[in-house]
């Protein structure tokens, strides 16, 4: 947390998550243009926001992509916010809420934590119903091998599709499959407004991937949600709602018990 304090006390580096905010999934030469910077100033603020966790890369082919991470802030909101929920560290919570309204024009939602547990029990909190009950209020229905159908219950609803599938199964290591369909019984169960319904359902299918990484005391693990389209508004949605299920997640696996 004491690495977190001390990137953002840095006005350059809170100018850079501000464009990564606006904009993510730059490259070191779109920062540097943006931000009237040499390279190798921009990149060592860069390696100081990545060691706080503030910032996290993805390559794509030979280009190195930086997402801005939103789970670092999280803690912040779990230790000092949520906590004590004094007035003098609501300033906290407006940035946390900055930083998680991630932009539409970015291609996908990256987001990045450390959780003090094995890749198997992760593996198990992903794919199991039980698990996924407890901190997401969903349960699937699959054997969890490549290509496999999948089946999604939520809220008393079931969602079957065709498209509904898995396209990584890496047990322990790598995770990925399509997202659910959009239909009337799920947005009756979650009560979604019709407008919200039509606008989710016109738009493509989109994807998640989980990557698990051991570290020498936790276990990384990154989401990628990725296959929207500009303005997306499942893009919009899914960038609120995914750092509440991880931050769920995190709790159960750290604590027996899901966030309230």
């Amino acid at each position: 947390m004491d690495a977190v304090f001390k990137a953002l006390a840095d006005p350059t580096r809170r100018r850079l998550l501000d464009s990564l905010n606006l904009r993510g999934g730059q490259s070191l030469r779109e920062l540097c243009a943006e931000s009237g910077m040499t390279r190798q100033a921009v990149t060592k603020h860069l390696a100081v926001l990545e060691a706080a966790g503030l910032v996290t890369t993805v390559w794509r082919g030979r280009e190195k992509l930086h997402y801005l991470n939103a789970a670092p802030i999280d803690e912040i909101g779990e230790r000092w916010i949520n906590r004590y929920h004094r007035r003098q560290v609501l300033a906290l919570g407006d940035l946390k809420n900055a930083l998680e309204d991630n932009a539409m024009t970015k291609p996908e939602f990256v987001y990045v934590t450390h959780i003090k547990t094995t890749p198997e029990e992760l593996w198990q909190a992903l794919t199991d119903p039980a698990f996924t009950r407890r901190y997401w209020g969903v349960e699937f229905e699959s054997d969890w091998t490549k290509g496999a159908p999948m089946v999604w219950r939520e809220r008393g609803a079931e969602t079957r599709d065709p498209e509904q599938v898995v396209l990584v199964s890496d047990p322990y290591r790598r995770l990925a499959y399509t997202w659910h369909t959009f239909t009337a019984e799920w947005a009756k169960g979650g009560d979604v407004p019709e407008e919200t319904l039509k606008a989710y359902a016109a738009e493509p299918r989109t994807h998640v991937t989980f990557d698990i990484e051991p570290t020498a005391s936790a276990v990384k693990l990154t989401v990628t949600h990725g296959g929207f389209e500009p303005g997306s508004e499942i893009l919009k949605g899914i960038s609120n709602g995914w750092p509440v299920i991880i931050s769920s997640l995190k709790t159960l696996l750290e604590s027996g018990e899901p966030l309230s």
